[in-house]
């Protein structure tokens, strides 16, 4: 389903995204109107943060709509919702929970923790597939296609 030549290695992609992450610094990445949310370039951010954003978006049905070129680390999270989709050529960044150090693990029982929160907002066979294979990538992330995600069962818009 997802082969290894899809693995972004973190200085390709630090070079390829660090113009565009200080953009998404100074601008947010989301815009918002009457009952839809669309994500635009979104680098991702707390985890526990997402949780409850996400929690929100679906209590009031607002549609989300990932437009963006890409949706790193938690913002592949807005999958869990019912009224989403996505553009087949935004790209998803995958990866398991780390620390707020870049690049120190977890304790294992904080690891399983948050994999599986974060594996929560996945329809299957992405679910799987994190659980068994993208959560063990800390450093840099896998990158999916929304064509391939499309493709899965995620709505294209």
């Amino acid at each position: 389903m997802f082969q290894s030549n899809k693995i972004c290695h973190w200085r390709r992609v630090r070079s390829f995204f660090w113009p565009i992450l200080l953009g998404a610094i100074f601008a947010h990445p989301v815009a918002a109107s009457q009952g839809k949310l669309v994500v635009r370039d979104d680098p991702g951010g707390s985890v526990e943060q997402q949780v409850a954003a996400v929690r929100d978006l679906q209590t009031n049905g607002t549609r989300v709509e990932i437009r963006g070129d890409f949706c790193m680390s938690a913002c592949t999270m807005y999958l869990a919702l019912t009224d989403v989709c996505t553009t087949p050529r935004t790209i998803f960044g995958f990866h398991g929970p780390g620390s707020e150090i870049y690049g120190i693990g977890l304790p294992p029982a904080a690891f399983e923790h948050w994999s599986r929160v974060i594996a929560r907002h996945y329809p299957e066979p992405i679910r799987s597939w994190y659980l068994n294979v993208a959560r063990n990538r800390t450093i840099g992330f896998y990158s999916v296609r929304g064509r391939d995600l499309i493709e899965m069962g995620v709505a294209a818009c």
